[in-house]
């Protein structure tokens, strides 16, 4: 166990969550928001934002660049002036986490076509472009570097790029992030096929538009981004976490709690909403939000793919496999969309759960990484007790998983690690203390 005790929780499981919270922005949606902010000068005021630590950390980023960030956690109000635009710290920078630095490529490549400064790029960030630039491989013989005293700029507009898509998968949703904010002040029309669609992508599209891009989505999966030779700032509402709203129900389900998630919307989660009320759970839609709750008697099973949107997300399916442990029969999930995500349910198993990972697709769509020897499909039978144990929390999604786990099962567990639940689900300590869970 770890020797902090400020990352470690203690539950004490067996108790339905009954109450009501309040969700706000997507964590997949804000941090881009406001990196997209680097590529106007003046002021971006993004409205509706989580108080995770992602928010902070794209901050920090923002601010080695010389923009004025201010940061209402209160209120939910992230204001961005990007007016003074300046060289990054190297050692800084390498000191990032490796995902935020990510998203600044495009940006830093972008900003030198209205800022006339260049970023210097550490380790980190290069091997990011290395990824990035695979990725547009169309484009790469166009996207060149120069240097000079030791720094390194983006200078060559892309001209046209057309997404690399293998014939039976979709681009993922951080390349569509990525080259959007390249081609926004990229000279030329710019090409994506096969682009993802995902509510997040469409609420970006949406700030780069009222930014003054132009950009067109057609029905196939493809947008057209004419490039313009200036952008400016937003004032924007982030759309609700579909994410963090369907493992707070997964947890209702899971205890069979009662939870009126606040902030939550229907047309983003039409597809959980589906499998939830297969399995036997209740919900009702409000303009204010989205109550769901355990009605009693026995849940039922099901099978589940995921898939790109419009599908059942990948990171659905972590939480929901906890309630689907209480299902009663066989329950099948068939992981298409990432790699090695199962390995969340050894802790489950530790737990009492039923649970076995097979290599073979479990289901008729086509699987991203193909014939490569993942244990990817998940069979779940139930109902089975869950006892509480000591628990080590891997990540994000799997960490949340985890704690509804141990809020269903009896007696007591320790969930260590849980500051990572803090990078996605804001202030969930007192959301868990407004539904009445029992931990310290």
């Amino acid at each position: 166990m770890s020797d902090n005790k400020n990352d470690i929780l203690h539950v004490e499981g067996g108790k339905p969550l009954n109450g009501t919270i309040k969700v706000r922005g997507a964590k997949n949606f804000v941090s881009k928001a406001m990196v997209a902010a680097l590529l106007a000068p003046g002021t971006s005021v993004l409205k509706n934002v989580p108080e995770i630590r992602d928010v902070h950390v794209v901050s920090d980023l923002l601010r080695l660049h010389g923009v004025d960030v201010t940061v209402d956690g209160a209120n939910g109000v992230v204001t961005i002036d990007a007016t003074n635009v300046q060289l990054a710290d190297v050692a800084t920078w390498t000191r990032c986490p490796a995902r935020p630095a990510f998203r600044f490529c495009s940006p830093a490549r972008c900003c030198t076509v209205w800022a006339k400064r260049s970023f210097r790029r550490s380790a980190a960030a290069t091997s990011a472009v290395v990824r990035l630039t695979s990725i547009w491989k169309p484009c790469a013989s166009s996207a060149r570097t120069w240097t000079r005293n030791t720094r390194t700029a983006f200078t060559s507009p892309l001209r046209t790029v057309c997404m690399a898509r293998r014939s039976t998968c979709r681009t993922r949703p951080c390349a569509t992030e990525q080259t959007l904010l390249a081609a926004v002040l990229a000279e030329g029309k710019t090409e994506l096929s096969g682009a993802a669609i995902e509510p997040e992508i469409m609420d970006l599209v949406s700030v780069l538009q009222k930014m003054g891009a132009i950009i067109s989505v057609d029905v196939d999966r493809t947008f057209r981004i004419e490039g313009v030779k200036e952008l400016k700032g937003y004032t924007h509402t982030s759309l609700t976490d579909r994410i963090e709203a369907a493992s707070w129900a997964s947890a209702a389900l899971a205890t069979h709690g009662d939870i009126f998630v606040k902030g939550a919307t229907q047309p983003e989660m039409m597809t959980f909403l589906n499998v939830f009320r297969k399995i036997g759970g209740e919900f009702d839609i409000t303009d204010k939000g989205i109550r769901f709750w355990h009605p009693g008697g026995d849940l039922k099973p099901v099978a589940i793919e995921t898939d790109v949107h419009p599908g059942f997300m990948t990171d659905w399916q972590q939480p929901l496999v906890v309630a689907l442990t209480q299902a009663n029969g066989l329950s099948i999930v068939h992981e298409t969309v990432y790699e090695n995500r199962f390995g969340f349910t050894k802790p489950l198993v530790q737990m009492g759960a039923t649970i076995q990972l097979y290599r073979e697709c479990l289901g008729s769509l086509p699987c991203r990484f193909q014939q490569r020897n993942y244990k990817h499909s998940a069979v779940i039978f139930g109902p089975t007790p869950l006892t509480g144990r000591d628990i080590d929390v891997p990540d994000l999604r799997g960490g949340f998983s985890h704690l509804i786990a141990a809020l269903a099962a009896k007696g007591p567990s320790n969930v260590q690690g849980i500051s990572l639940i803090d990078r996605g689900y804001a202030d969930f300590r007192g959301k868990l203390e407004a539904l009445g869970a029992d931990f310290d």
